[in-house]
């Protein structure tokens, strides 16, 4: 059976709660890993607390570039496994995530394995989020498979790789992806991308078996962070498409917004009430907001968003 490394990274101790309590459940589930290492995106004293009070995982600094993209890559460095999990410092993993991802590596083409993202709202789901989007909180979003199948790229709050198309890959490309609070994304798409295109007899599956339940904290329920985040995953999108290509990097997101949201517009409208329709003006907005994100990206690709 393989060896797994679970990398989980975090930048701040102000989610301690949720990574403490990822790295316990990532540990103690059914199939115990290798190794759990927390990679502390330039943040010492946060390193310092992890070694104090988690000794059963490895701490570890990200001394490259400051970023998501960053630790992850040092995670990688850092690993040992045959495959490198990732789990993002706010998912829960269920008592047999990883039994059940490392199965899916049966099969030898099979290069990488990701699955469902259950958001966790601080109270009521926010009436104006379809679960069409809830991509906007990091979580899985209706319109993705509801069973094992291969898909473009994974979710990264639940994603892993076999280590050695990682490494062949050469790892997560920095200047794509999250730093800190600054809420773009996307660094996993074009790292699943550029796998498939380096060999596209590999295949991502995404099973929705292979769980997490990722906490959504409050400010990410408000219209204001729906409306950035937006923004910000266009311009991401525009920075992907301008390294893999527009056609691999738009694929899904035309699927998406040709079928799945003219859907999920029409039952917004027919609930005829308020919550329907400020459930039907977000998922207009939301589309609209985020394709003008990737035209302004896809003008101006290397000019950064502020925080």
């Amino acid at each position: 059976m393989s060896a797994v490394s679970v990398v989980i990274c975090a930048y701040t101790e102000e989610r301690w709660d949720t990574l403490a309590g990822a790295a316990r459940a990532a540990a103690g589930g059914t199939l115990a890993p290798r190794e759990v290492i927390v990679v502390c995106d330039h943040a010492p004293a946060l390193e310092a607390r992890v070694r104090a009070e988690l000794p059963f995982v490895a701490a570890v600094p990200n001394d490259g570039p400051r970023g998501l993209s960053g630790a992850r890559n040092a995670g990688l460095e850092t690993s040992s496994g045959d495959i490198v999990a990732f789990l993002d410092d706010d998912a829960l993993p269920a008592p047999d995530w990883l039994e059940r991802l490392v199965a899916a590596y049966a099969d030898p083409r099979v290069v990488g394995v990701g699955g469902a993202a259950e958001p966790v709202f601080p109270a009521e789901r926010p009436a104006f989020l379809a679960p069409e989007f809830d991509w906007v909180v990091g979580c899985t979003y209706r319109g993705l498979p509801e069973t094992a199948h291969p898909v473009r790229n994974l979710i990264g709050a639940n994603m892993s790789f076999r280590r050695d198309a990682l490494v062949r890959a050469g790892g997560f490309v920095p200047g794509i992806g999250r730093v800190g609070t600054r809420p773009v994304g996307c660094e996993e798409t074009e790292l699943c991308i550029r796998l498939t295109q380096r060999d596209p007899e590999a295949v991502l599956l995404y099973d929705p078996a292979v769980a997490v339940r990722h906490v959504v904290t409050a400010e990410r329920t408000t219209l204001r962070y729906y409306a950035r985040r937006c923004w910000a995953e266009g311009r991401s999108k525009a920075l992907v498409a301008a390294r893999v290509g527009r056609q691999d990097a738009l694929a899904s997101e035309r699927r998406h917004a040709l079928r799945t949201l003219p859907r999920a517009l029409r039952a917004a409208l027919r609930r005829a009430d308020a919550a329907g329709a400020a459930r039907a003006a977000a998922i207009v907005t939301g589309l609209a907001i985020t394709t003008a994100g990737y035209l302004a990206g896809a003008t101006l690709p290397s000019k950064e968003e502020s925080a």
